[in-house]
């Protein structure tokens, strides 16, 4: 075998996990991942983030909660979930048979309803890392608002990796002024890694009712339309902070994954384009390979941040 003939090193670590490539589900659109079983092996993927889950069960907002844009998606789900030990009890053992890690996203209306959850899904065996979602601007209490402030995301952080083991993963929201000053904080207070971006606060109204189309009025903007936004901002955190970063925003192919990368994403994480094409993340991961080998590259390591000079 010729060097041209190796393959590139796809793996990367993020905190105390290592996935065999850098393509995750993002939450919330992967569901728990059984839906997706019947289009590809998710065994694939580098991990499976699973829905944003809460102490306590959640119906989410009225309907409707999703509108279509000429460049994305609206979304106003709301933490829809049953609660976190119906996922643990329920949600979780249909993964066991998967080889990929398992990160649980997870949200609170309180500091003390993230560390609890926290705290049980850390004794789960089948959890590899934790998310927190900071940043979800589809609910009343909580979520983002704990996102905006830097001081109050590095107490957040804090507190609940001191009741915790397993890498903590920061979901910062691109819906603030400055997102490095918050990626800061986050780092500060001993975030393991950080994903970014969550959705932009959108809206769409229906001319012929004259109603917002939504039932929760405004939604969380995803898809296309938002990837030059996520791209700027992971440019931004990634020259102020040291940790992994997994990139998000509008990814639908794997030249847009190579952009994070390349910007300084150690990963990068899938949504609305799963949901318009359920086979895009083996192709995506394909096409990431195949350009490390058309550039020559060793590894995954080799190019990222190369459009910075380096991670």
């Amino acid at each position: 075998m010729t060097e041209r003939d190796k393959k590139p090193v796809m793996s990367v670590k993020i905190g105390d996990i290592t996935l065999q490539n850098p393509v995750l589900s993002a939450s919330g659109c992967f569901a728990f991942g059984q839906e997706y079983r019947s289009f590809f092996d998710i065994n694939e993927l580098g991990a499976i983030v699973v829905k944003g889950t809460t102490l306590e069960s959640r119906p989410g907002n009225p309907p409707p909660r999703l509108a279509e844009t000429p460049a994305g998606l609206l979304n106003a789900i709301g933490l829809q979930n049953p609660g976190v030990e119906a996922v643990i009890k329920k949600e979780l053992p249909l993964l066991s048979d998967v080889s990929s890690p398992v990160i649980v996203n997870i949200a609170g209306s309180t500091p003390e309803e993230y560390v609890e959850v926290a705290r049980r899904l850390d004794k789960v065996a089948g959890v590899a890392a934790l998310e927190l979602n900071v940043s979800c601007p589809n609910v009343t209490r909580g979520g983002l608002a704990f996102g905006t402030c830097p001081q109050g995301i590095e107490e957040l952080v804090r507190e609940v990796k001191k009741s915790v083991t397993k890498t903590v993963i920061v979901k910062l929201s691109p819906n603030v002024t400055d997102i490095t000053s918050v990626a800061v904080g986050a780092a500060r207070g001993g975030a393991d890694a950080l994903s970014l971006i969550n959705t932009l606060v959108g809206m769409s109204i229906d001319i012929e009712r004259q109603r917002p189309v939504l039932g929760n009025i405004t939604g969380g903007l995803s898809g296309p339309a938002v990837l030059p936004v996520a791209l700027r901002m992971v440019w931004q955190v990634a020259g102020e902070v040291s940790l992994p970063i997994i990139g998000m925003g509008g990814i639908s192919s794997a030249e847009d994954a190579l952009q994070f990368i390349l910007a300084g994403a150690s990963a990068v994480a899938v949504g609305t384009a799963g949901l318009v094409d359920p086979t895009i993340f083996p192709r995506i991961i394909a096409g990431i390979e195949s350009y490390l080998i058309r550039k020559g590259a060793n590894s995954l390591q080799d190019i990222c941040g190369a459009a910075r000079g380096g991670c």
